[in-house]
């Protein structure tokens, strides 16, 4: 520790025991000073006024200020808003009645040091209050409980000042920097706020892009990273300049991030480039159905900035990185639900009129809620003449796909079973005929 800083903790040490023989002395002449007397007899007439003015103003306020429960429109937002600031009513009417009598008692006897403590100790409980009943962020609760709270106990107390420069003339040396406990406590503090309040705009902006539905998917998407990027890209530039880092050191920086780049995170700059051309060709989306290259097929539940996640019909998620929808093909089922194409095989027995099977099939394939008319009606096809039966196959156009929740396939199948059955068509199964040349072999006796 420097000279600087004892001799700093020094004068903490000299400031307490001032305090100290203030309090005592302060103690010890109120018995006898008519002004210590007026000043807490003002400050105890202040805090019961205030008592007495918020008892009968709250339910006035929350009567006038409450609005109907069926409007939500922005004002009725904000008179809701309005009302979790009452409990901060009672501290701040003490503290401003208490303001009101301190100029009476510095005129009268020319001095107000109860009444100026009594000023700050009103003020610590409007903090407290705002932190225990008002704040509901558990982030900003624990700030204001382990940051706020012990500040403005110090300032109740006159310590504030004392600590702060205490802080700043504790200096922390690691090899050629140096830097003060103040600095490295400011930019804790000021990080830590500038990041949730990025993350809180972040979440607000993508919330906002989110409702606009005029916007293509991808569109919204790539808004949303963004903003994303320029919210926290922001933010830390602020917390730099707040450190007092200078921002020239970014270029040094900035070179370094390039060969990086160049070299070991190859891969994640291009799973990012490739994340952008997705959202701004618009090729694949979020809820697009997609099969891989490789086979694996699912719904695209989210888009990052270096993978895409599918989710399969059985509920797992795979992670696919951006590179691979760029560099390998992609099949894309889907544009925010589009028909698809399936069909079902079966076979009829030789003995079938098979010129009255197309009809019968595609009658009853209509009747299925799910099949569609348009682009094309069903419509059943002749497709070869099999070693057991004739082969047919009859296609259909549904929205959706037939996996989860839709089981398209299945329910044809019934039915042109169920259609032939009625039609009394014979749907044959296998036949072999097996023919042995020469006489068949005898066993000997």
């Amino acid at each position: 520790m420097s000279v600087e800083a004892t001799e700093t903790q020094g004068g903490i040490v000299e400031t307490v025991k001032e305090y100290g023989l203030w309090a005592w002395d302060l103690a010890s002449d109120w018995l006898l000073s008519p002004a210590a007397w007026t000043q807490f007899a003002l400050l105890v007439l202040a805090f019961g006024i205030a008592w007495y003015v918020t008892r009968k103003a709250t339910p006035v306020i929350i009567r006038l200020v409450t609005p109907p429960e069926e409007q939500s429109h922005i004002i009725a937002r904000l008179r809701r808003y309005a009302l979790i600031y009452l409990p901060l009513m009672l501290p701040l009417l003490a503290y401003a009645f208490t303001g009101a009598g301190e100029g009476v008692t510095r005129s009268l006897f020319g001095s107000g040091a109860v009444i100026a403590f009594g000023k700050r100790v009103f003020l610590f409980l409007a903090v407290r209050a705002f932190v225990r009943d008002i704040i509901n962020d558990s982030f900003l609760k624990l700030l204001g409980k382990y940051v706020l709270l012990p500040a403005m106990a110090l300032h109740t107390v006159g310590m504030l000042n004392p600590a702060t420069d205490f802080l700043s003339a504790t200096i922390i040396q690691l090899g050629n920097i140096s830097f003060s406990v103040m600095s490295l406590v400011r930019g804790v503090i000021a990080g830590a706020l500038l990041f949730w309040l990025g993350r809180w705009s972040n979440d607000q902006s993508t919330t906002y892009i989110q409702k606009q539905a005029e916007l293509r998917p991808a569109t919204r998407q790539l808004a949303v990273k963004a903003s994303e990027i320029f919210i926290f890209g922001l933010a830390f530039l602020l917390l730099l300049n707040i450190m007092g880092i200078n921002l020239s050191a970014l270029a040094v920086l900035g070179g370094a991030i390039g060969v990086g780049l160049g070299f070991g995170l190859q891969k994640i700059a291009s799973n990012f480039i490739s994340g952008v051309i997705l959202l701004l060709e618009g090729q694949a989306t979020v809820g697009d159905y997609v099969e891989l290259d490789g086979g694996e097929s699912g719904t695209i539940v989210k888009m990052t900035a270096r993978a895409i996640f599918l989710e399969t019909f059985d509920g797992r998620w795979i992670v696919v990185p951006n590179e691979d929808f760029i560099t390998t093909r992609v099949v894309n089922y889907s544009d925010q639900g589009s028909s698809n194409r399936y069909e079902v095989e079966f076979s009829v027995s030789y003995d079938t009129d098979i010129n009255k099977v197309p009809d019968i099939i595609e009658a009853a394939v209509a009747q299925h809620k799910g099949v569609l008319d348009a682009p094309y009606p069903p419509d059943c096809e002749l497709r070869g003449f099999g070693d057991s039966g004739v082969d047919f196959a009859v296609e259909f156009w549904v929205n959706g796909f037939d996996d989860g929740e839709n089981k398209f396939t299945s329910d044809i199948m019934f039915i042109v079973w169920n259609a032939l059955k009625d039609a009394n068509i014979e749907i044959p199964y296998p036949h072999r005929v097996v023919e042995i040349k020469g006489a068949l072999p005898t066993v000997a006796e």
